[in-house]
């Protein structure tokens, strides 16, 4: 048998990691001794737990610490991160370790650093010289960078309850459609009125089927009202959402009543063959072209936005980045920050949305569809909320709110 202590300190009781622990020790066969439990008093105070384990062999018991890492588990005795020079660029070293989204500290010559810009599926450069740590993607590893291997002297600190807010306090990461959907979405109303009086920052992502059912109105409202801080989304959703406003059609459908258009279906075509006949959305802004919309709403407010193509785009419009690494480490940038995510009918940008941001990211997705739903939670983002609703009712419900707040 192998033995190793671990310790387990915080909030462990009420945050329910104590359980996930010892739940995760039987589950893969190993066996657990607790030698020392400390209990807070009050919720405010701090409990701390030492736990001896057994398992049947070594790489075994690797195994349980890396499981157990994410939970707040660490062994008793420190030591320093393995270090490899990265021997060809664009790639990790063998046996690198790949990190959670969790928030993370590496321990280097005896110092603990806590790793920047942490995101889950990355590796970790240190810096010696500088004492830096940084969660870095693949394709940016250089040769000779110093990547962390390995799970030791690697620290994941887990989020506790009550940092994630009333709304998720409210709602558990059930995806049942039978959810109050109208409770949600008055909280939802609330943490983004609560968000624009103290300034943080909100994230929208959206797909075309927010134009589709007709929601383009509800979103120009978040962003003109000044809930939106940055928005992420597809060539699909910008074509849509200009093909509206010049044509009153999306995907060759007029929105007011819904009824199909005589050849409208090359209205989407046309709205793309204007924009880039103009320049770009902005140019067709400035000269008169394009008056109104979530496009034009972003830019005459000054809200950031980050348009990411795919294989099947038409045109696409200027603004497109087509560049699928270009698309990501941009979205990476305007992510730094976000306080709360709300993801629209976009289970590809959903994915792509959750694998960038930090656990500690309140993260809403909404979707007709649960196994969309169900995918983004399963890839590891757990912080989600989601909710099985149309988008276009959503995002009207969720606008009502919000006025009525006001």
């Amino acid at each position: 048998m192998v033995e190793e202590t671990i310790e387990l300190k915080g909030h462990i009781i009420d945050s329910l990691l104590l359980p996930k622990v010892l739940d995760q020790v039987l589950a893969r066969g190993a066996e657990f001794e607790i030698e020392q439990i400390d209990i807070g008093v009050r919720r405010s105070d701090p409990s701390h737990a030492r736990i001896r384990l057994r398992a049947e062999t070594k790489s075994a018991m690797e195994e349980l610490l890396v499981a157990l890492k994410v939970h707040g588990a660490e062994p008793i005795e420190n030591e320093d991160a393995d270090l490899l020079a990265a021997d060809i660029a664009g790639t990790f070293p063998e046996g690198f370790y790949a990190t959670t989204n969790l928030r993370t500290d590496v321990r280097v010559r005896g110092e603990w650093l806590e790793v920047e810009n942490h995101e889950m599926d990355r590796g970790i450069v240190v810096d010696i010289a500088a004492r830096r740590a940084v969660c870095t993607p693949m394709h940016r590893i250089r040769k000779g960078d110093m990547v962390v291997a390995g799970h030791r002297g690697v620290r994941v600190i887990p989020l506790e309850r009550q940092q994630r807010g009333q709304l998720f306090e409210f709602m558990s990461s059930d995806i049942s459609p039978e959810k109050p959907k109208l409770a949600l979405v008055q909280a939802l109303a609330n943490e983004l009125q609560k968000c624009r009086a103290e300034k943080k920052k909100t994230l929208f992502v959206g797909g075309p089927a927010v134009i589709h059912t007709g929601a383009a109105e509800y979103v120009t409202y978040l962003v003109r009202e000044g809930y939106i801080s940055v928005l992420f989304a597809g060539n699909g959703l910008a074509v849509h959402d200009i093909e509206n406003v010049l044509y009153g059609t999306s995907l060759g459908v007029r929105l007011k009543d819904g009824t199909v258009v005589q050849g409208g279906h090359r209205n989407h075509l046309r709205a793309i063959n204007t924009i880039r006949r103009a320049g770009s959305i902005k140019a067709a802004i400035e000269t008169g072209l394009l008056t109104g919309g979530i496009m034009h709403a972003c830019i005459t407010k000054g809200v950031p936005f980050v348009l990411a193509g795919s294989i099947r785009d038409d045109g696409p419009l200027p603004e497109v980045i087509t560049d699928a690494i270009e698309a990501t480490d941009t979205m990476r940038q305007y992510v730094r920050g976000v306080d709360l995510a709300l993801v629209v009918a976009s289970t590809l940008h959903a994915v792509a949305v959750g694998n960038i941001l930090p656990a500690e990211t309140r993260m809403v997705v909404v979707d007709i569809s649960p196994a969309s739903l169900t995918k983004l939670m399963d890839r590891g983002s757990f912080q989600t909320i989601g909710i099985v609703s149309d988008s276009g009712l959503f995002l009207r419900q969720l606008a009502g709110c919000l006025q009525q707040v006001c």
